[in-house]
């Protein structure tokens, strides 16, 4: 008991280093600042929970997802990076990204694209990132199904912080107002920008040591 006990925080542990969901609600506010309180409700229960399915289908599923499309995790990193940077640079700039808010003639397509930000980046790569899914496979490869399930249990418990975090986004956003909201986005552009630039190193760094 005392094992699994250990085992389990262990693991909630290093999900909740990676994800950080309190550095996250930061990044959730930054990013969903322009669109209304239930569209961001919205926005944060389908970023979460994408981000659960993936991570929980690499833990189970993973080194044969990236044995059958031939996927090395340096290249998924780099990749990762790439977009992640992409975004900050954007949000560093007080930019309309095409990643981040898309530009169309109708309001209605704008907004449904702009949910979009649930997929991309939110639920991957800022949630289910590399580190994320590399934790989740290393962890539950070739491990038993009690210890499966705990590796489980605590990727759940940790998405469900990330998903408090970012619902309190709205009190986060009254409380501070608008101007200030523009200027903690360009803070977290810069750190999304930073990000992804580590991501990217380590992507190349890991792709050097395999060749």
């Amino acid at each position: 008991m005392e094992n699994a006990t250990i085992h389990f925080t262990t693991v909630f542990m290093a999900f909740f280093a990676i994800m950080n969901p309190i550095a996250n609600a930061p990044m959730f506010v930054g990013l969903t600042d322009e669109l209304d309180p239930a569209t961001r409700r919205q926005v944060a229960w389908r970023a979460v929970l994408l981000a659960f399915v993936i991570a929980a289908a690499f833990a189970l599923l993973g080194r044969e997802i990236f044995a059958a499309f031939g996927i090395t995790l340096p290249a998924f990193r780099i990749a990762g990076g790439l977009l992640v940077g992409l975004v900050g640079y954007h949000m560093l700039q007080g930019q309309a990204s095409s990643v981040r808010h898309p530009s169309s003639e109708d309001n209605e397509q704008s907004r449904n694209a702009a949910v979009d930000i649930w997929i991309t980046p939110l639920a991957l790569p800022l949630l289910a990132g590399p580190g994320t899914l590399a934790t989740a496979m290393n962890f539950a490869a070739e491990a038993t199904l009690p210890a499966t399930i705990r590796v489980l249990a605590a990727l759940a418990l940790v998405c469900m912080l990330c998903l408090i975090a970012f619902l309190g986004s709205d009190s986060l956003i009254r409380f501070l107002g608008r101007n200030a909201i523009k200027v903690v986005s360009r803070l977290m552009g810069l750190i999304l920008a930073v990000i992804g630039v580590q991501m990217l190193i380590e992507g190349i760094r890991g792709a050097i040591a395999a060749s």
